[in-house]
């Protein structure tokens, strides 16, 4: 068995997989999409909303805003760390859209991979005031937790030998998304087949 990195770059991984079994494959897959921790937004408090967006609206926006994430944090997967963000437009004098790079985060790493992610916009007279906290999750449990936008499995010219493609959302690198789901698969395996002897 053999992993090979054919290209790679920020946003993208391309591995070889020589050897190991299609089932492990695929697992390995759906590990990188949405199996690997990161940090989103999951509860916000909202203070002040004169805008033309509910509150739910505005929470659901904030969710779905990448945040980069340490590879310490996955490896310690804490689910009860939380870190607080906030946001104060203050009483706008004109039309503007508030942009994540609004959002000021309590922790030097933690923050939206994009400045530039519109959350909504105000007319003149309006306000946006909120606290937000991100937490760990897996994508398993929400979308906004997936770790990468988009990761394929294909078939290589080449017996028993596959392609897995990662593209990541911008909250961890790819080949960060690779190294993490193969420890998880390797987690998993190992559980497995101590369940399994616990029944013999």
């Amino acid at each position: 068995m053999s992993i090979n990195i054919i290209s790679q770059n920020e946003q993208k991984i391309a591995i070889k997989l020589k050897g190991i079994p299609l089932q492990y494959a695929n697992e390995l897959r759906r590990l990188c999409l949405n199996g690997v921790a990161i940090y989103a937004i999951d509860t916000v408090d909202v203070l002040s909303n004169s805008s033309v967006l509910a509150d739910e609206g505005i929470a659901h926006r904030l969710g779905l805003i990448p945040l980069k994430t340490e590879l310490s944090s996955v490896e310690q997967d804490n689910p009860s760390d939380r870190i607080m963000f906030t946001l104060d437009s203050g009483e706008t004098q004109e039309t503007r859209t508030i942009l994540s790079g609004e959002l000021k985060s309590q922790d030097t790493i933690v923050n939206p991979v994009s400045e530039n992610i519109p959350i909504v916009t105000l007319a003149p007279g309006q306000r946006l005031k909120l606290e937000a906290y991100a937490r760990l999750g897996r994508g398993t449990e929400h979308a906004k937790w997936n770790s990468a936008n988009i990761a394929t499995l294909t078939e290589s010219d080449t017996d028993d030998e596959r392609i897995l493609t990662v593209e990541t959302t911008g909250a961890l690198e790819p080949q960060h998304i690779v190294i993490s789901s193969i420890m998880e698969l390797s987690k998993r395996l190992d559980e497995f087949k101590n369940l399994l002897s616990d029944l013999k």
